[in-house]
Parts: C-alpha cells; sequence; structure tokens
C-alpha cells in the first residue's frame, strides 16, 4: 500500500508554469531523469499534475474506473473551441453517449472511402509547392488536412460553401495555434478586452459557428441520402433512447473532429518527413516499398500492401509524439507503486516520456520501423492516441491519412532536408511541432 507522495520540484507554482510552457520537453527530461518514472509538478489552472511513464502503471489509469479517473475536466481547457458538448470534455453516462455515435463514421473499413478525397487534397497541394528552393512543410500539410476535414467530415463539396467556411476555420485555428494560445488554458487570464488575443478569437468563432449552423441546417433540409460524409452519418445517428444530436451537439462535435484531426495530423506529417529525411536508411526502404508496389501509379488498393509505410509511421508517432500527454482527474485517492495520489490530483501518462524510456524501447532515439513489423504496439508503451475508454476516435483516419498522404508525395517529389536535422521542437498550443515546420526542398520525381 504506498503511502507517500511522488517527489518533484519544489519550484513556484508561476515558474513550473512558464518552464511547462516554454521548455516542455527539457522539462520533462530533466525531472525524469531527478525523480524517477513518476513526478509530480504544478501547474497554474490545473494544479497538481503527476506524470507516468511506467507502462504498468499507465496501464492501472487507461484500465480504471472512468467514474474515478476523469478526463473530460481535464481537457476543459478546450472548451473555449471545441464547446460544451465535445466527446473530449464529457464524462461518464453522457461520454459514452456521445462515443458511441462518433465512433461508426470512423470504422477501419470506411477509410476507404476517403482516400480519393485525400489522394486529390495531396495532389492539388503539390502543384502548389515551391521547386528548388527551401520552404516550411507545414502550411501544406495544414491545407491538405483542413481540405481533408472539410470534404469527408463536414461534407462540403461546392466551392462558394468550401471557401467562405475554409477562410472562417483557417482565422479561428491561426489563433489557437498561435504560442499565445497557451495562456488562454488559464481561464484568469481570458480577458474579452479591446486588442487582445481573446477578443479577437471570440469574434472569429462567432463568425465559424455561424458557418458551422449554416452547414448543418442547409444538410438537415437537403437529407443524407447519398452521402457518406460524417456529418451525414452524424444526422442519422440515434442514441439508444431513439434520440439525435442536436445542431449545438453537432457544432460542438464538428470542432472536436477539426481541431482533433487537423494540426496534429499536419504536424505529425511534417515530423515524418523530417524524420524520413534525416534517416536515409528509412527513406530508402520505404521508397522502394512504394515503387514495388505502385509500380509508378498509387490507387488505393495499393495502401494495404505497404507493411513498411505502416511500421514508419507507428515509429514516427513513438519518436515524436505531437500531444505530449493525456490527463486525468482523480475523484478517489489513487496508489500507483510505493504512491498515494490525492483525490483532486491530476495523474497523465507522458507520452513522449513513455516513448523515449529506454527500459520500454532500445535506443529509444532512433528510428527503428522494424520495431513494429517483428511485434504490434503495446496499448500501454505507444500512447499517440491516448488510450482506454479515451482512446481518440480518429486513429484510424488519422493514420490512413497519413499512409496516403506520405505514399502520394513519395510516389511523385523526391524531398531534401533544408534544414539540419534533428529539428528542434517547439510548443504551438498543444501540439509538439518542428521549428519553422520542417524546411525542405522539392522536385518532381524523373
Amino acid at each position: 500500500m504506498g503511502t507517500l507522495l511522488p517527489p518533484g520540484p519544489k519550484l513556484p507554482t508561476a515558474v513550473q508554469t512558464l518552464i511547462w510552457i516554454r521548455r516542455p520537453i527539457e522539462f520533462m527530461r530533466f525531472c525524469r531523469a531527478r525523480y524517477g518514472d513518476t513526478y509530480a509538478m504544478r501547474i497554474a489552472g490545473t494544479g497538481t499534475v503527476v506524470l507516468l511513464s511506467d507502462p504498468e502503471s499507465i496501464k492501472r489509469v487507461f484500465t480504471g474506473d472512468p467514474s474515478d479517473l476523469c478526463a473530460g475536466e481535464v481537457n476543459a481547457v478546450l472548451e473555449p473551441i471545441v464547446g460544451q458538448n465535445s466527446v473530449l470534455l464529457l464524462d461518464g453516462a453522457r461520454h459514452l453517449r456521445h462515443r458511441r455515435l462518433l465512433l461508426p463514421p470512423f470504422h477501419g473499413e470506411r477509410m476507404r472511402l476517403y482516400a480519393a478525397q485525400m489522394q486529390e487534397a495531396t495532389q492539388r497541394s503539390l502543384e502548389r509547392w515551391p521547386r528548388g528552393e527551401p520552404f516550411s512543410l507545414r502550411p501544406h500539410t495544414q491545407d491538405i488536412t483542413l481540405d481533408v476535414i472539410l470534404r469527408t467530415v463536414f461534407g462540403v463539396d461546392q466551392r462558394d460553401e468550401v471557401g467562405e467556411l475554409r477562410l472562417r476555420l483557417e482565422r479561428l485555428l491561426s489563433i489557437a495555434d498561435s504560442p499565445l494560445s497557451v495562456l488562454a488554458m488559464i481561464p484568469s487570464l481570458r480577458r474579452d478586452l479591446p486588442l487582445t488575443p481573446w477578443r479577437r478569437f471570440v469574434r472569429d468563432r462567432e463568425a465559424a459557428d455561424r458557418e458551422i449552423f449554416a452547414v448543418i441546417a442547409r444538410r438537415r433540409r437537403a437529407g443524407t441520402g447519398g452521402r457518406d460524409d460524417v456529418l451525414g452519418m452524424l444526422l442519422e445517428a440515434v442514441d439508444v433512447d431513439g434520440e439525435r444530436l442536436s445542431d449545438v451537439e453537432l457544432r460542438d462535435e464538428l470542432m472536436t473532429l477539426l481541431v482533433a484531426g487537423h494540426e496534429t495530423t499536419a504536424t505529425a506529417l511534417c515530423w515524418a518527413f523530417e524524420r524520413l529525411l534525416g534517416t536515409p536508411r528509412v527513406l530508402e526502404r520505404l521508397q522502394r516499398e512504394i515503387d514495388d508496389v505502385t509500380g509508378g501509379r498509387l490507387e488505393p488498393e495499393h495502401l494495404g500492401r505497404m507493411p513498411y509505410l505502416d511500421a514508419t509511421i507507428a515509429e514516427v508517432l513513438r519518436v515524436r509524439p505531437v500531444i505530449p500527454m493525456v490527463g486525468r482527474r482523480l475523484h478517489a485517492p489513487l496508489t500507483l507503486e510505493r504512491y498515494q495520489i490525492p483525490t483532486g490530483w491530476v495523474v497523465s501518462p507522458s507520452i513522449y516520456l513513455t516513448h523515449m524510456n529506454p527500459a520500454v524501447y532500445d535506443d529509444p532515439e532512433e528510428l527503428r520501423p522494424e520495431r513494429f513489423l517483428e511485434k504490434r504496439p503495446d496499448p500501454y508503451a505507444w500512447l499517440p492516441f491516448g488510450g482506454g475508454i479515451r482512446r481518440c476516435l480518429g486513429a484510424a483516419f488519422a493514420h490512413y491519412e497519413m499512409k496516403v498522404v506520405m505514399a502520394t508525395i513519395l510516389s511523385r517529389t523526391e524531398l531534401e532536408l533544408a534544414q539540419r536535422p534533428p529539428v528542434p521542437t517547439v510548443r504551438r498550443a498543444i501540439t509538439f511541432s518542428p521549428r519553422e515546420g520542417t524546411l525542405v526542398r522539392a522536385r518532381p520525381r524523373g
């Protein structure tokens, strides 16, 4: 029976918070080296957070009673953008209701329906890439992932609808993605005052909401016959009591899918090419697989015959996780190893520290996709999509989108890194991104 509190830095909360915002990776690595796989830090607006990087402790958290381990409360920092009805913010029966309604559109078998749209979005982006001069990949991967979401999730395919909705969402996402947006995670700093980022965010959110509600209204009037996008399925989804999602609930879940699937996948793609271009052995093997399978012309049916691409994506998400950790707020004390963690504290499986734990992965810094050719990822040691009943609903979608985008780019374009690897990591809101968005040079393949 544990009786000790986890160790951790004694710095004032404000100082720990500032270090966490400015230098999160260095802070995590320092604390793990000094205090071990389980340690506590204090973050303004959140309280005491216990970070975990031991798979056995993580298993306890992911398989524990969800009424005692509440993720929705921890995710409440996202409420300004995703809304109060987001599956990310709900706990208990409401969370299960929304999760069940949201799950069918993201079943693995449905991914093939979206392949053509993902490939077309990538090809349109490639036509706009500079040739021969350095450029940042990040704006282009953001364009691809937003294009994919607008068409596969929102079901927007008319030029006028795409243009106005895209404009509003891009403005909103640009604010949410700003480094200053980290401050909005602290509720006391949300001030609706003239010229403040918060006021601009609120105004742009209202404008985006008007467009989203207009899309929902048009789709309700037109019906969903013959449509296979996510919004169409959600409009038809019925819970166990025969109830459908309201317009407000639909808005919140659409924003959730946008936030969860846009910047995260765009950033993961940037990291994928940064790691590949810095590891020629892996890139050459992956290029050979793509060429051998496709014969120079990629078709959706080829994607199921690329095991090394699957393994490469899994390994990229291990060495460069986009989200650093997930959390659960305790509604009952929790014993982990020799520690007794009090009610009200947050326990947080650290995705980054677990993936970099040498007791879990040999040579953890090395990009070695062969790890995932030999065996399937351990659900308590490979955590890019979280775990347990809170595991990301769009995990299969994100993986499949990365496959389509990477295979399309590598089958048509030669890339070289235009900055020295390894590229430093910077925080952008809730994501860990490559500095400058991965600078590359591109030229068409011969």
